[in-house]
């Protein structure tokens, strides 16, 4: 079933339903977006000589509150949210769409490829930068409640970083459990504390009025823009709506975010808002500066509890890009743990976690402070906002029939704001801009090698393999020695003998009684259908061309899979069945076209390194021989 589907169940059960994954979704969905409050205002209203003038704040307020009208609101639940990739959301699922939209032209496939692998690399930048300003932002409460303990604010949140990271391999299955209700409560306190200081001040509510912001625009020029790189924080977290859509179903999403949601941030950004006209001095810490005295440490201790949920869901986010990536073929390779026997969806990535954790302590050791990290927060996010609307665009106009007049009209409308946002954000390069923008280019580099690689060793394999079917008719002319059982040779093209064959017949001069030639398919949609799953075609002389397929939501088990074919005629039994695979060793060679010499070997170092096939096709090593062959590219 579905997150979104109902059927069968009576119509208060479907209410429930509803209601609980509401819930999920306020816990692990809105997490980022949620904490966002803790550093937006503070941070837009005192940069480049920002003052917080009552003119200023209306201006500030007003922006922060259509963007996530505009933004959030509509872009995103309304319009991105529609681009669905049979239920999965996402930046590698949306590329996934906008690819089988424009289906075999392969200029325009390999566009989108480079635009959509540079999105999912943006994300990573976006990975570290999140829970690094998060939780440090939480912490920071201590200098409002006792400033002699701001000496401990960068080792604190270090350690509770490294705690964070470190407990990942257990999954997040109990401790999942009670994201949804913290999250409720953190949004129940922060609109109770926003609504009491409007009730000292009402008139904050004009901001609301689009107005304001305009003027703003007008009054301050090249600050204003300069504001919008600040604003964009109160967006953070957007990305999450559609890429966590799989998990919830996009009802539940909509709702937690129009009824609670948006309603609970509002109210405390006008708040905060309503805090600094009567008080501008408290720019420094408007949000710990709405809580009562009394209640300011048990606050600060909800806010870390929050911003490390926040974290967790960015965590878990770039787990699941990174599985994406490695079935559709952007990405090495990795060790893949299932955390939890019921979500398939729950995993680890001990790389990637420990890739992000190098990298989130060396953003809160070297910036130390959120108004530093702000700085380099936002261009990952407004680069990875951009390429969702234009791929989105692209299936709207491919895949949905939308007309070129309305693509053009709200491409023009949706990617004005974004290339705002954006513009604004790249001005913050010098200040620490350079940070996650250097991460996305170095994994945007990573993975184009690694697709590009894998395609060459594919097309040498290919050049060199001897043609099947005169080698099929020459082994019915001149048979050699046949042994029992069945024979399973990995291959990835089903019209030339596979190199591990020709070796087993050339060194051990026998072949098995059953061959079979077995190819690997990852489909551009998140499950494979029943009858796409398995493909078998009879090559003659016992020897069959199998394919199996996999979507790349889903982990390929090569023998669970097998026990399924016996239903369409091509039984296996795994104790008579012998697993054979050519194990490529890569040559980087200079004189090869292809990739420059430093790109071959980057290649070869990562081929070197990547979690055997074997391992990933999960195949048992008691039924399986590797043979060796050198390839250059």
């Amino acid at each position: 079933m579905t997150p979104d589907s109902s059927h069968g169940l009576s119509e208060a059960d479907a209410k429930r339903r509803l209601a609980a994954l509401a819930l999920g979704a306020i816990g692990v969905v809105y997490g980022d977006i949620g904490t966002s409050p803790l550093y937006t205002l503070q941070t837009t209203l005192s940069h480049d000589g920002m003052k917080p003038t009552p003119e200023s704040i209306y201006g500030v307020l007003s922006l922060i509150f259509w963007a996530q009208i505009l933004v959030v609101s509509l872009k995103y639940v309304v319009f991105i949210m529609r681009a669905d990739n049979k239920g999965e959301g996402g930046i590698m699922a949306l590329l996934a769409l906008a690819l089988r939209s424009v289906g075999s032209q392969p200029r325009q496939r390999w566009l989108l490829a480079i635009i959509g692998i540079f999105g999912a690399s943006l994300f990573y930048g976006d990975g570290v930068i999140t829970p690094a300003i998060s939780v440090l932002s939480a912490v920071e409460g201590v200098k409002v409640a006792a400033p002699s303990l701001e000496r401990w604010v960068v080792p604190v949140t270090a350690v509770i970083l490294f705690f964070l990271f470190a407990l990942q391999r257990h999954g997040t299955e109990r401790v999942g459990k009670l994201f949804g209700p913290v999250m409720v409560v953190w949004f129940i306190v922060i609109a109770l504390l926003g609504a009491n200081m409007i009730l000292t001040n009402p008139h904050v509510l004009w901001a609301v009025n689009p107005y304001y912001g305009v003027k703003f625009f007008f009054t301050h020029g090249l600050q204003a823009f300069i504001a919008l790189g600040g604003v964009v924080l109160a967006l953070t977290g957007a990305e999450a709506l559609y890429a966590d859509m799989g998990h919830f179903g996009k009802r539940p999403i909509r709702l937690a975010w129009f009824s609670f949601v948006l309603p609970a941030l509002v109210l405390n950004y006008f708040g905060q808002g309503a805090l600094l006209l009567s008080h501008p001095e408290a720019i420094d810490s408007p949000f710990f500066k709405l809580t009562p005295a009394p209640l300011l440490y048990p606050m600060i201790g909800l806010a870390t509890i929050a911003t490390v949920i926040a974290s967790q869901a960015v965590i878990s986010g770039a787990f699941s890009m990174t599985r994406e990536a490695m079935s559709l073929g952007y990405s090495m390779r990795m060790p893949v743990v299932h955390t939890s026997r019921e979500m398939s969806g729950q995993i680890f990535v001990p790389w990637v976690n420990n890739f992000l954790l190098i990298m989130v302590l060396l953003a809160v050791l070297g910036f130390r402070s959120s108004d530093n990290l702000s700085a380099a927060y936002g261009i990952a996010v407004t680069g990875t906002m951009t390429i969702t609307t234009i791929l989105a665009l692209i299936v709207a106009h491919r895949q949905w029939k939308w007309n070129l007049f309305t693509v053009i009209v709200a491409g023009i409308f949706l990617l004005a704001i974004d290339v705002s946002f954006l513009g604004a954000n790249l001005i913050k390069i010098e200040y620490g801009g350079w940070f996650p923008l250097v991460l996305g280019v170095g994994v945007f580099i990573v993975m184009t090698t690694w697709r590009r690689g894998r395609e060459l060793v594919v097309r040498e394999i290919k050049q060199s393999g001897l043609a099947l079917q005169p080698f099929i008719e020459n082994i019915a002319e001149h048979p050699p020695l046949r042994v029992p059982g069945t024979a399973v040779f990995l291959t990835a093209n089903q019209h030339a003998v596979p190199h591990a064959l020709l070796h087993n017949l050339k060194h051990n001069k026998v072949l098995h009684e059953r061959n079979v030639l077995l190819t690997v398919e990852m489909l551009e949609t998140p499950t494979a259908e029943r009858e796409e799953r398995i493909a078998i075609t009879e090559l003659g002389g016992n020897f069959y061309g199998l394919a199996l397929r996999f979507g790349f939501a889903e982990d390929p088990n090569i023998p669970l899979t097998l026990s399924k074919c016996s239903k369409v005629g091509l039984p296996f039994d795994m104790m008579d069945t012998t697993f054979f695979l050519s194990r490529e060793t890569i040559i980087a060679d200079a004189k090869r076209p292809g990739m420059a010499l430093w790109r071959d070997k980057l290649f070869a170092f990562m081929a070197r390194n990547a979690l055997p096939a074997t391992a990933f096709f999960q195949i048992p090593g008691n039924r399986l021989i590797e043979l060796g062959a050198q390839v250059e590219i």
